[in-house]
């Protein structure tokens, strides 16, 4: 990996947390602390969300998603882009639209090649494989990330998280607010291994992020309305998931 490590201090202070509750909400002062190239670059990233192809795959008809996807291979020798592929979770895990190969357009070669994502990914994996058992820990996971924007309409909400209440399947999970506009509500729900309430946030600055041990809880966001009504309203996140290879 490269030589730009996050602090010390604040890898094991958010590690710390998950390691308790399966969970940590990271404020946007923080990650500017942990992501400091990425910080430098982050308006031009941000804006790529404005580029974003309508996501067809919805099974409630709904046309309020759109997003990129890639999928990498990380590890402590570096990042390699993988060739593209389709997203696929099963029906186990997303009742909606799972079981079916997903083909959705790539993150640009911009984006996958640029310092904050490769930044974001070198991030996950220093916390993530830190917090992995020796003996399970992988020599290489399998990253995918996808760029994610909600919009929201008079008249129609839009779901960040339209299957509900839910795991993804992998191993790990980071979400981070690229930028909310014109939108109320989206607040992020962490239940544990019970489905019981454990936390509650809402993820309002560009770069709040949650950490998520995805084999010990559920997430799930409540839809997002517009507050002015006719005005542009949407939510744009970075979804980054880590599995073993």
């Amino acid at each position: 990996m490269s030589s730009s490590t996050p602090p010390e201090s604040s890898l094991q202070a958010i590690a710390a947390g998950i390691r308790q509750t399966g969970f940590a909400s990271v404020g946007a002062e923080q990650m500017r602390a942990l992501l400091p190239q990425a910080v430098d670059a982050w308006n031009g990233f941000a804006a790529t969300w404005n580029d974003l192809g309508i996501d067809t795959y919805m099974a409630d008809g709904g046309r309020y998603r759109r997003r990129r996807f890639s999928a990498f291979k990380v590890s402590a020798e570096g990042i390699v882009r993988k060739p593209h592929q389709p997203h696929y979770q099963s029906r186990d895990y997303n009742e909606l639209n799972g079981g079916i190969e997903r083909w959705f357009q790539p993150i640009t070669d911009d984006v996958a090649g640029g310092e904050c994502l490769r930044g974001i990914l070198r991030l996950c994996f220093q916390l993530f494989d830190g917090l992995t058992p020796a003996a399970s820990r992988p020599d290489s996971w399998h990253a995918e990330c996808h760029q994610f924007r909600i919009e929201a309409r008079a008249g129609e909400h839009g779901q960040p998280t339209p299957e509900g209440l839910h795991r993804d399947g992998v191993d790990w999970v980071l979400v981070m607010l690229v930028r909310r506009e014109n939108i109320a509500e989206g607040v992020t729900s962490i239940h544990d291994s019970e489905r019981r309430l454990i936390g509650r946030f809402t993820l309002t600055h560009p770069l709040d992020s949650a950490f998520v041990d995805d084999s010990r809880v559920y997430h799930g966001v409540t839809a997002v309305t517009p507050m002015v009504p006719h005005d542009p309203a949407y939510r744009d996140v970075l979804v980054v998931t880590l599995r073993r290879e």
